[in-house]
């Protein structure tokens, strides 16, 4: 009963960003975006307690594929309360490719970031979750779009959950199908946030084939909503989305997976 109620409070949420977003998209001005996105992620555990984190995403734009918008990498300490819960403290840095006469030169971002996460195990299904901070340092432009001195800063909060429900009598096990609805709210903050308090949401469903108990790769669509600076304007990304996640458990007699 209490799985079955949880469920519903994240089922009522996923149709209730969905509607509010049809709502603006039905009264604000939308600018839409095709994008493809490819990330791999390892979490390696070195011990009972400490481990690391990984990932590395490449992005493309335009009809889907036809120029490069983003890459980026994470990469940092983990610390291990439990199996299923643990506090990564990491470092983010970001290349933003150009964007034609809007920024006609790349940019780097910096961005530190802290997250708890945590799992939510049930017999055949399972819940991930996280909190995440992130520090934001994105250079300075000018009304050219070209670099100039200092970083624009802010805060950006962001609760992600993910649900893993398998198609198999097997259950999550190597070699099964699973579907995987996910959903990522963010949330800007900071003295230099006026007018996008609400930075985006990523709403993904698709399918996970489960290679092995420590790896397998997700496959499916992803719509990102975000406020852009002005806060009159918005962006709707409809984006391939495929992630190879593994992990890695160099404990003796560690358990692997997730």
């Amino acid at each position: 009963m209490l799985f079955d109620a949880g469920m519903r409070r994240i089922l009522n949420t996923g149709l209730c960003l969905i509607l509010c977003f049809g709502i603006l998209g039905a009264q604000k001005n939308i600018h839409h975006e095709e994008q493809t996105w490819f990330g791999i992620f390892n979490q390696t555990r070195f011990s009972k307690q400490w481990g690391s984190w990984t990932d590395i995403h490449f992005r493309l734009k335009d009809d889907f594929i036809r120029e490069p918008s983003q890459f980026l990498i994470r990469l940092g300490p983990t610390y291990y309360f439990s199996d299923d819960i643990r506090l990564t403290v990491a470092y983010n840095y970001i290349h933003h490719f150009p964007e034609g006469m809007q920024r006609p030169v790349a940019l780097g971002e910096h961005r530190p970031f802290q997250q708890l996460q945590w799992y939510t195990r049930f017999a055949n299904k399972r819940l991930m979750q996280w909190l995440r901070l992130d520090e934001r340092f994105r250079k300075n432009t000018n009304a050219e779009g070209q670099p100039v001195q200092g970083y624009h800063f802010n805060w950006r909060m962001r609760y992600n959950f993910a649900l893993f429900v398998p198609l198999s009598s097997k259950g999550l096990a190597p070699g099964t199908l699973q579907i995987l609805v996910n959903d990522e709210l963010m949330i800007n903050a900071g003295k230099n946030i006026e007018y996008n308090t609400f930075d985006q949401n990523r709403l993904f469903a698709g399918l996970v084939y489960q290679f092995t108990k420590e790896s397998h790769v997700q496959l499916g669509y992803m719509n990102v909503f975000q406020q852009q600076e002005s806060g009159n304007k918005y962006r709707s990304i409809h984006a391939i989305r495929l992630f190879y996640f593994h992990n890695i458990d160099l404990r003796k007699g560690g358990r692997g997976g997730h």
